[in-house]
Protein backbone atom coordinates (compact mmCIF):
# COMPACT_ATOMS: atom_id res chain seq x y z
CA UNK A 1 0.00 0.00 0.00
CA UNK A 2 1.13 3.52 -0.76
CA UNK A 3 0.97 6.80 1.10
CA UNK A 4 -2.53 7.64 -0.09
CA UNK A 5 -3.87 4.63 -1.99
CA UNK A 6 -4.64 1.50 0.02
CA UNK A 7 -6.11 -1.80 -1.10
CA UNK A 8 -9.39 -0.06 -1.95
CA UNK A 9 -8.42 3.36 -3.21
CA UNK A 10 -7.62 6.73 -1.64
CA UNK A 11 -9.94 6.89 1.36
CA UNK A 12 -10.39 9.11 4.40
CA UNK A 13 -12.52 11.78 6.01
CA UNK A 14 -13.74 14.32 3.48
CA UNK A 15 -11.78 17.60 3.60
CA UNK A 16 -9.48 16.14 6.26
CA UNK A 17 -7.61 13.23 4.69
CA UNK A 18 -9.04 13.61 1.17
CA UNK A 19 -9.82 17.04 -0.24
CA UNK A 20 -10.92 18.39 -3.65
CA UNK A 21 -7.35 19.40 -4.52
CA UNK A 22 -6.37 15.72 -4.29
CA UNK A 23 -9.24 14.86 -6.63
CA UNK A 24 -8.21 17.59 -9.08
CA UNK A 25 -4.62 16.33 -9.05
CA UNK A 26 -5.72 12.74 -9.64
CA UNK A 27 -7.84 13.92 -12.57
CA UNK A 28 -4.92 15.94 -13.95
CA UNK A 29 -2.58 12.97 -13.86
CA UNK A 30 -5.08 10.49 -15.32
CA UNK A 31 -6.02 12.87 -18.11
CA UNK A 32 -2.37 13.45 -18.97
CA UNK A 33 -1.24 9.83 -18.62
CA UNK A 34 -3.95 8.31 -20.81
CA UNK A 35 -3.97 11.23 -23.24
CA UNK A 36 -0.34 11.17 -24.28
CA UNK A 37 -1.06 9.48 -27.61
CA UNK A 38 -4.80 10.01 -28.16
CA UNK A 39 -7.82 11.90 -26.85
CA UNK A 40 -8.48 10.04 -23.60
CA UNK A 41 -11.95 9.17 -22.30
CA UNK A 42 -12.43 8.62 -18.56
CA UNK A 43 -15.72 7.63 -16.94
CA UNK A 44 -16.71 8.71 -13.43
CA UNK A 45 -19.33 7.38 -11.03
CA UNK A 46 -20.22 8.41 -7.50
CA UNK A 47 -22.29 7.32 -4.51
CA UNK A 48 -24.83 9.42 -2.62
CA UNK A 49 -22.54 11.10 -0.06
CA UNK A 50 -22.82 14.87 0.05
CA UNK A 51 -19.08 15.22 -0.58
CA UNK A 52 -19.20 13.01 -3.68
CA UNK A 53 -20.48 15.91 -5.76
CA UNK A 54 -17.50 18.17 -5.04
CA UNK A 55 -15.07 15.35 -5.82
CA UNK A 56 -16.89 14.63 -9.07
CA UNK A 57 -16.52 18.25 -10.15
CA UNK A 58 -12.87 18.39 -9.08
CA UNK A 59 -11.99 15.16 -10.90
CA UNK A 60 -13.78 16.23 -14.07
CA UNK A 61 -12.01 19.61 -13.97
CA UNK A 62 -8.61 17.98 -13.62
CA UNK A 63 -9.31 15.52 -16.42
CA UNK A 64 -10.52 18.24 -18.80
CA UNK A 65 -7.62 20.54 -17.88
CA UNK A 66 -5.23 17.84 -19.07
CA UNK A 67 -7.10 17.50 -22.36
CA UNK A 68 -9.15 14.36 -21.74
CA UNK A 69 -12.94 13.98 -21.72
CA UNK A 70 -14.78 13.13 -18.49
CA UNK A 71 -17.98 11.08 -18.82
CA UNK A 72 -20.28 11.35 -15.80
CA UNK A 73 -22.43 8.37 -14.85
CA UNK A 74 -23.57 10.33 -11.79
CA UNK A 75 -24.91 8.22 -8.89
CA UNK A 76 -24.15 4.59 -9.67
CA UNK A 77 -22.36 1.57 -8.27
CA UNK A 78 -18.68 0.68 -8.34
CA UNK A 79 -19.37 -2.45 -10.45
CA UNK A 80 -21.29 -0.29 -12.91
CA UNK A 81 -18.18 1.86 -13.43
CA UNK A 82 -16.11 -1.30 -13.84
CA UNK A 83 -18.49 -2.75 -16.42
CA UNK A 84 -18.90 0.45 -18.43
CA UNK A 85 -15.15 1.08 -18.47
CA UNK A 86 -14.42 -2.22 -20.18
CA UNK A 87 -17.63 -2.55 -22.23
CA UNK A 88 -17.48 0.97 -23.69
CA UNK A 89 -13.73 1.09 -24.24
CA UNK A 90 -12.86 3.85 -21.78
CA UNK A 91 -9.22 4.38 -20.91
CA UNK A 92 -10.00 4.10 -17.21
CA UNK A 93 -12.76 4.61 -14.69
CA UNK A 94 -13.06 6.42 -11.38
CA UNK A 95 -15.51 5.68 -8.57
CA UNK A 96 -16.09 8.19 -5.80
CA UNK A 97 -17.10 6.28 -2.69
CA UNK A 98 -15.99 5.14 0.73
CA UNK A 99 -18.06 1.97 0.36
CA UNK A 100 -19.49 0.90 3.74
CA UNK A 101 -17.93 3.78 5.71
CA UNK A 102 -20.05 6.57 7.28
CA UNK A 103 -21.11 9.53 5.16
CA UNK A 104 -18.36 11.89 6.34
CA UNK A 105 -15.70 9.62 4.80
CA UNK A 106 -15.15 9.38 1.09
CA UNK A 107 -12.76 7.78 -1.34
CA UNK A 108 -11.51 7.62 -4.91
CA UNK A 109 -11.19 4.18 -6.51
CA UNK A 110 -9.31 3.83 -9.79
CA UNK A 111 -10.24 1.21 -12.38
CA UNK A 112 -8.13 0.26 -15.41
CA UNK A 113 -9.36 -0.21 -18.95
CA UNK A 114 -10.14 -3.88 -18.30
CA UNK A 115 -12.54 -2.98 -15.49
CA UNK A 116 -10.08 -4.15 -12.84
CA UNK A 117 -8.56 -2.30 -9.92
CA UNK A 118 -5.72 -0.04 -11.00
CA UNK A 119 -2.22 -1.46 -10.67
CA UNK A 120 -0.04 -0.16 -7.86
CA UNK A 121 2.66 1.23 -10.16
CA UNK A 122 0.38 3.86 -11.70
CA UNK A 123 -1.11 4.73 -8.31
CA UNK A 124 2.43 5.21 -7.00
CA UNK A 125 3.13 7.67 -9.82
CA UNK A 126 -0.06 9.59 -8.97
CA UNK A 127 1.09 9.79 -5.36
CA UNK A 128 4.43 11.21 -6.48
CA UNK A 129 2.59 13.83 -8.52
CA UNK A 130 0.37 14.77 -5.56
CA UNK A 131 3.49 15.22 -3.41
CA UNK A 132 5.19 17.39 -6.03
CA UNK A 133 7.92 14.86 -6.76
CA UNK A 134 7.45 14.91 -10.54
CA UNK A 135 7.44 17.94 -12.88
CA UNK A 136 4.12 19.72 -13.22
CA UNK A 137 1.97 18.60 -16.11
CA UNK A 138 1.13 20.79 -19.10
CA UNK A 139 -2.39 22.21 -19.32
CA UNK A 140 -4.38 21.61 -22.48
CA UNK A 141 -4.89 24.77 -24.55
CA UNK A 142 -7.57 26.06 -26.90
CA UNK A 143 -9.40 23.31 -28.74
CA UNK A 144 -7.46 20.63 -26.86
CA UNK A 145 -9.20 21.36 -23.54
CA UNK A 146 -11.34 18.37 -22.63
CA UNK A 147 -15.13 18.13 -22.28
CA UNK A 148 -17.46 16.96 -19.53
CA UNK A 149 -20.22 14.70 -20.83
CA UNK A 150 -23.40 13.57 -19.07
CA UNK A 151 -23.47 9.81 -19.55
CA UNK A 152 -26.71 8.51 -18.07
CA UNK A 153 -26.89 6.11 -21.02
CA UNK A 154 -24.04 4.10 -19.54
CA UNK A 155 -26.03 3.40 -16.40
CA UNK A 156 -28.99 2.24 -18.52
CA UNK A 157 -26.74 -0.12 -20.45
CA UNK A 158 -25.49 -1.60 -17.17
CA UNK A 159 -29.07 -2.22 -16.02
CA UNK A 160 -29.76 -3.98 -19.30
CA UNK A 161 -26.67 -6.11 -18.86
CA UNK A 162 -27.75 -7.21 -15.39
CA UNK A 163 -31.25 -8.19 -16.50
CA UNK A 164 -29.75 -10.46 -19.18
CA UNK A 165 -27.73 -12.50 -16.67
CA UNK A 166 -30.65 -14.63 -15.51
CA UNK A 167 -32.08 -16.95 -18.16
CA UNK A 168 -35.43 -17.19 -16.40
CA UNK A 169 -37.70 -14.62 -14.72
CA UNK A 170 -38.22 -14.39 -10.97
CA UNK A 171 -41.99 -14.46 -11.30
CA UNK A 172 -44.07 -14.47 -8.12
CA UNK A 173 -40.99 -14.23 -5.89
CA UNK A 174 -41.33 -11.65 -3.17
CA UNK A 175 -38.05 -10.00 -2.25
CA UNK A 176 -37.00 -6.98 -0.23
CA UNK A 177 -33.96 -4.86 -1.07
CA UNK A 178 -32.07 -2.79 1.51
CA UNK A 179 -30.23 -0.21 -0.58
CA UNK A 180 -28.33 1.42 2.32
CA UNK A 181 -29.40 4.85 1.02
CA UNK A 182 -26.51 4.40 -1.37
CA UNK A 183 -25.56 3.68 -4.95
CA UNK A 184 -28.09 0.89 -5.57
CA UNK A 185 -31.10 2.98 -4.57
CA UNK A 186 -32.49 3.20 -8.11
CA UNK A 187 -30.62 0.49 -9.99
CA UNK A 188 -31.44 -2.57 -7.86
CA UNK A 189 -35.19 -2.00 -7.89
CA UNK A 190 -35.20 -1.46 -11.66
CA UNK A 191 -33.29 -4.70 -12.25
CA UNK A 192 -35.42 -6.96 -10.11
CA UNK A 193 -38.69 -5.49 -11.33
CA UNK A 194 -37.50 -6.07 -14.90
CA UNK A 195 -36.82 -9.69 -13.92
CA UNK A 196 -40.41 -10.08 -12.73
CA UNK A 197 -39.93 -10.18 -8.97
CA UNK A 198 -42.36 -8.54 -6.58
CA UNK A 199 -40.03 -6.00 -5.05
CA UNK A 200 -40.16 -4.13 -1.79
CA UNK A 201 -37.44 -1.56 -1.14
CA UNK A 202 -36.19 -0.07 2.11
CA UNK A 203 -33.53 2.56 2.80
CA UNK A 204 -33.72 4.05 -0.67
CA UNK A 205 -34.11 7.74 0.19
CA UNK A 206 -30.58 9.13 0.22
CA UNK A 207 -30.13 12.67 1.54
CA UNK A 208 -26.35 12.90 1.43
CA UNK A 209 -25.77 12.02 5.08
CA UNK A 210 -27.74 8.81 5.66
CA UNK A 211 -25.71 6.38 3.53
CA UNK A 212 -24.97 3.20 5.56
CA UNK A 213 -26.60 4.86 8.59
CA UNK A 214 -28.11 1.94 10.51
CA UNK A 215 -28.92 0.16 7.26
CA UNK A 216 -27.46 -1.94 4.45
CA UNK A 217 -25.07 -4.86 4.67
CA UNK A 218 -23.19 -3.45 7.66
CA UNK A 219 -26.41 -3.20 9.69
CA UNK A 220 -28.19 -6.32 8.51
CA UNK A 221 -30.43 -6.45 11.61
CA UNK A 222 -32.77 -3.92 10.00
CA UNK A 223 -33.41 -6.19 7.03
CA UNK A 224 -33.81 -9.18 9.34
CA UNK A 225 -36.53 -7.40 11.28
CA UNK A 226 -38.31 -6.41 8.07
CA UNK A 227 -38.28 -9.96 6.71
CA UNK A 228 -39.65 -11.35 9.97
CA UNK A 229 -42.52 -8.87 9.84
CA UNK A 230 -43.39 -9.30 6.16
CA UNK A 231 -44.03 -12.50 4.17
CA UNK A 232 -41.19 -12.51 1.61
CA UNK A 233 -39.03 -15.22 0.06
CA UNK A 234 -35.77 -13.46 0.95
CA UNK A 235 -34.05 -10.14 1.34
CA UNK A 236 -30.79 -8.62 0.05
CA UNK A 237 -28.74 -5.88 1.68
CA UNK A 238 -26.15 -3.86 -0.24
CA UNK A 239 -23.41 -1.54 0.96
CA UNK A 240 -22.89 2.10 0.04
CA UNK A 241 -21.30 1.57 -3.38
CA UNK A 242 -23.08 -1.66 -4.28
CA UNK A 243 -20.15 -4.05 -4.50
CA UNK A 244 -21.26 -6.15 -1.51
CA UNK A 245 -24.40 -8.13 -0.80
CA UNK A 246 -25.62 -10.13 2.16
CA UNK A 247 -28.87 -12.08 2.13
CA UNK A 248 -31.56 -12.87 4.67
CA UNK A 249 -33.57 -16.07 4.27
CA UNK A 250 -37.33 -16.42 4.58
CA UNK A 251 -36.97 -16.99 8.33
CA UNK A 252 -35.00 -13.81 8.88
CA UNK A 253 -31.61 -15.51 9.31
CA UNK A 254 -28.48 -13.94 7.84
CA UNK A 255 -26.88 -15.65 4.84
CA UNK A 256 -23.37 -14.21 4.74
CA UNK A 257 -20.78 -14.25 1.98
CA UNK A 258 -19.43 -17.67 2.95
CA UNK A 259 -22.87 -19.25 2.66
CA UNK A 260 -23.61 -17.43 -0.60
CA UNK A 261 -20.37 -18.73 -2.11
CA UNK A 262 -21.24 -22.26 -0.98
CA UNK A 263 -24.75 -22.34 -2.40
CA UNK A 264 -23.68 -20.81 -5.72
CA UNK A 265 -20.59 -23.02 -6.08
CA UNK A 266 -22.61 -26.11 -5.23
CA UNK A 267 -25.23 -25.20 -7.84
CA UNK A 268 -22.65 -24.43 -10.52
CA UNK A 269 -20.79 -27.69 -9.83
CA UNK A 270 -23.98 -29.75 -9.97
CA UNK A 271 -24.78 -28.18 -13.33
CA UNK A 272 -21.32 -28.56 -14.85
CA UNK A 273 -20.60 -24.81 -14.74
CA UNK A 274 -17.65 -24.79 -12.34
CA UNK A 275 -14.84 -26.07 -14.57
CA UNK A 276 -12.00 -25.55 -12.08
CA UNK A 277 -14.14 -26.94 -9.23
CA UNK A 278 -12.61 -24.31 -6.94
CA UNK A 279 -13.79 -21.44 -4.76
CA UNK A 280 -11.34 -18.67 -3.84
CA UNK A 281 -11.72 -17.36 -0.29
CA UNK A 282 -9.72 -15.18 2.06
CA UNK A 283 -8.11 -16.53 5.21
CA UNK A 284 -11.03 -15.07 7.20
CA UNK A 285 -13.69 -17.37 5.78
CA UNK A 286 -15.27 -19.58 8.41
CA UNK A 287 -14.15 -23.15 9.05
CA UNK A 288 -17.73 -24.21 8.46
CA UNK A 289 -17.49 -23.14 4.82
CA UNK A 290 -14.41 -25.30 4.26
CA UNK A 291 -16.03 -28.33 5.84
CA UNK A 292 -19.13 -27.88 3.69
CA UNK A 293 -17.03 -27.50 0.54
CA UNK A 294 -15.05 -30.62 1.47
CA UNK A 295 -18.29 -32.57 1.85
CA UNK A 296 -19.48 -31.30 -1.54
CA UNK A 297 -16.20 -32.26 -3.23
CA UNK A 298 -15.33 -28.65 -4.08
CA UNK A 299 -11.76 -27.40 -3.74
CA UNK A 300 -10.83 -24.03 -2.30
CA UNK A 301 -7.91 -21.64 -2.17
CA UNK A 302 -7.16 -18.97 0.45
CA UNK A 303 -5.75 -15.49 -0.15
CA UNK A 304 -4.90 -12.51 2.01
CA UNK A 305 -7.83 -10.37 3.11
CA UNK A 306 -9.01 -8.06 0.34
CA UNK A 307 -11.09 -8.57 -2.77
CA UNK A 308 -8.20 -7.54 -5.03
CA UNK A 309 -6.22 -10.55 -3.83
CA UNK A 310 -9.21 -12.80 -4.43
CA UNK A 311 -9.58 -11.50 -7.97
CA UNK A 312 -5.86 -11.80 -8.72
CA UNK A 313 -5.97 -15.47 -7.72
CA UNK A 314 -9.11 -16.09 -9.75
CA UNK A 315 -7.66 -14.47 -12.84
CA UNK A 316 -4.29 -16.22 -12.56
CA UNK A 317 -5.84 -19.66 -12.07
CA UNK A 318 -9.02 -19.27 -14.14
CA UNK A 319 -11.42 -19.71 -11.22
CA UNK A 320 -14.98 -18.44 -11.59
CA UNK A 321 -16.18 -17.71 -8.06
CA UNK A 322 -14.53 -16.19 -5.03
CA UNK A 323 -15.06 -13.65 -2.33
CA UNK A 324 -15.25 -12.63 1.27
CA UNK A 325 -17.47 -13.36 4.23
CA UNK A 326 -18.55 -9.70 4.15
CA UNK A 327 -20.48 -10.32 0.94
CA UNK A 328 -17.90 -9.01 -1.52
CA UNK A 329 -18.29 -11.83 -4.04
CA UNK A 330 -16.89 -12.04 -7.56
CA UNK A 331 -18.51 -14.03 -10.35
CA UNK A 332 -15.75 -13.70 -12.94
CA UNK A 333 -17.95 -14.82 -15.82
CA UNK A 334 -19.93 -11.61 -15.37
CA UNK A 335 -17.73 -9.07 -13.57
CA UNK A 336 -14.14 -8.13 -12.73
CA UNK A 337 -14.99 -7.10 -9.18
CA UNK A 338 -17.58 -7.74 -6.51
CA UNK A 339 -21.09 -6.82 -7.64
CA UNK A 340 -23.85 -6.93 -5.04
CA UNK A 341 -26.68 -6.96 -7.56
CA UNK A 342 -25.10 -9.82 -9.54
CA UNK A 343 -24.68 -11.71 -6.27
CA UNK A 344 -28.38 -11.27 -5.51
CA UNK A 345 -29.31 -12.36 -9.05
CA UNK A 346 -27.20 -15.52 -8.70
CA UNK A 347 -28.83 -16.41 -5.38
CA UNK A 348 -32.27 -15.92 -6.93
CA UNK A 349 -31.24 -18.02 -9.91
CA UNK A 350 -30.33 -20.92 -7.62
CA UNK A 351 -33.61 -20.56 -5.73
CA UNK A 352 -35.60 -20.58 -8.96
CA UNK A 353 -33.77 -23.53 -10.50
CA UNK A 354 -33.89 -25.71 -7.39
CA UNK A 355 -37.29 -24.54 -6.15
CA UNK A 356 -35.85 -24.64 -2.64
CA UNK A 357 -36.08 -21.95 0.04
CA UNK A 358 -32.89 -20.08 0.84
CA UNK A 359 -32.72 -21.57 4.34
CA UNK A 360 -32.55 -25.08 2.87
CA UNK A 361 -29.90 -24.16 0.32
CA UNK A 362 -27.44 -23.12 3.04
CA UNK A 363 -28.40 -25.68 5.69
CA UNK A 364 -25.25 -27.73 5.04
CA UNK A 365 -23.02 -24.88 6.24
CA UNK A 366 -22.52 -24.79 10.01
CA UNK A 367 -20.96 -21.52 11.12
CA UNK A 368 -18.35 -22.10 13.79
CA UNK A 369 -18.11 -19.62 16.69
CA UNK A 370 -15.31 -17.13 16.13
CA UNK A 371 -13.36 -14.80 18.41
CA UNK A 372 -11.12 -12.08 17.02
CA UNK A 373 -9.00 -9.76 19.15
CA UNK A 374 -6.75 -6.94 17.98
CA UNK A 375 -3.47 -6.81 19.86
CA UNK A 376 -1.16 -3.79 19.81
CA UNK A 377 2.46 -5.00 19.83
CA UNK A 378 5.93 -3.48 19.75
CA UNK A 379 6.97 -5.31 16.57
CA UNK A 380 4.56 -7.35 14.46
CA UNK A 381 7.22 -9.29 12.57
CA UNK A 382 9.19 -10.07 15.72
CA UNK A 383 6.11 -11.55 17.39
CA UNK A 384 5.28 -13.69 14.38
CA UNK A 385 8.86 -14.96 14.25
CA UNK A 386 9.16 -15.69 17.98
CA UNK A 387 9.56 -19.40 18.77
CA UNK A 388 7.53 -19.25 21.99
CA UNK A 389 4.55 -17.66 20.27
CA UNK A 390 4.83 -20.12 17.39
CA UNK A 391 4.99 -23.02 19.85
CA UNK A 392 1.84 -21.82 21.63
CA UNK A 393 0.01 -21.45 18.33
CA UNK A 394 1.07 -24.98 17.33
CA UNK A 395 -0.07 -26.37 20.69
CA UNK A 396 -3.49 -24.71 20.39
CA UNK A 397 -3.88 -25.96 16.83
CA UNK A 398 -3.04 -29.50 17.88
CA UNK A 399 -5.60 -29.43 20.67
CA UNK A 400 -8.31 -28.06 18.38
CA UNK A 401 -7.56 -30.60 15.66
CA UNK A 402 -10.06 -30.72 12.81
CA UNK A 403 -12.72 -29.00 14.92
CA UNK A 404 -11.06 -25.59 15.05
CA UNK A 405 -8.30 -23.32 13.83
CA UNK A 406 -6.31 -20.23 14.80
CA UNK A 407 -5.00 -17.38 12.70
CA UNK A 408 -2.52 -14.57 13.32
CA UNK A 409 -2.69 -11.74 10.82
CA UNK A 410 -0.90 -8.42 10.58
CA UNK A 411 -2.81 -5.19 10.18
CA UNK A 412 -1.67 -3.37 7.08
CA UNK A 413 -1.90 0.09 8.65
CA UNK A 414 -1.47 -0.27 12.44
CA UNK A 415 1.02 -1.90 14.86
CA UNK A 416 -1.61 -4.56 15.44
CA UNK A 417 -1.81 -8.34 15.18
CA UNK A 418 -5.24 -9.84 14.74
CA UNK A 419 -5.60 -13.07 16.72
CA UNK A 420 -8.54 -15.21 15.63
CA UNK A 421 -9.82 -18.62 16.70
CA UNK A 422 -12.70 -20.76 15.50
CA UNK A 423 -13.94 -23.79 17.41
CA UNK A 424 -17.01 -25.68 18.51
CA UNK A 425 -17.87 -23.27 21.33
CA UNK A 426 -17.37 -19.59 22.09
CA UNK A 427 -15.57 -20.51 25.32
CA UNK A 428 -13.04 -22.65 23.46
CA UNK A 429 -12.38 -19.78 21.05
CA UNK A 430 -11.86 -17.31 23.89
CA UNK A 431 -9.45 -19.65 25.67
CA UNK A 432 -7.43 -20.28 22.49
CA UNK A 433 -7.07 -16.57 21.69
CA UNK A 434 -6.18 -15.67 25.27
CA UNK A 435 -3.45 -18.34 25.39
CA UNK A 436 -1.77 -16.87 22.32
CA UNK A 437 -2.05 -13.33 23.66
CA UNK A 438 -0.53 -14.51 26.95
CA UNK A 439 2.47 -15.83 25.02
CA UNK A 440 2.92 -12.39 23.42
CA UNK A 441 2.87 -10.85 26.90
CA UNK A 442 5.48 -13.30 28.16
CA UNK A 443 7.99 -12.28 25.50
CA UNK A 444 7.49 -8.59 26.34
CA UNK A 445 5.94 -7.51 23.04
CA UNK A 446 2.34 -6.88 24.16
CA UNK A 447 1.23 -3.26 24.54
CA UNK A 448 -2.53 -3.64 24.83
CA UNK A 449 -5.53 -5.63 23.66
CA UNK A 450 -7.88 -3.29 21.82
CA UNK A 451 -11.59 -3.45 22.45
Amino acid sequence: MGKYFGTDGFRGEANVDLNPVHAFQIGRYLGWYYGREHKARIVIGKDTRRSSYMYENALASGIAASGADAYLLHVTTTPCVSYITRAEGFDCGVMISASHNPFYDNGIKLINGEGEKMDDALQDEIERYIDGLVPDLPYALREKVGCTVDYYAGRSRYIGYLTDISDRPFEDRKIVLDCANGSTWMIAEAVFKALGAKVQVINARPNGTNINDGCGSTHIEGLQAYVREHPVDCGFAFDGDGDRCLAVDEQGQVVNGDKIMYLCARFLKDNGQLPSNTVVTTVMSNLGLYKALDAAGIRYEKTAVGDRYVYENMKANDHLIGGEQSGHIIFRKYARSGDGIITAIMVMRVMMETQLPLSRLVSDVTTYPQVLKNVVVTDKDAVLADERVAAEVAAVEQELGDDGRVLLRKSGTEPVLRVMAEAGTQETCEAAVDRIIAAMKEIGCLIEVKK
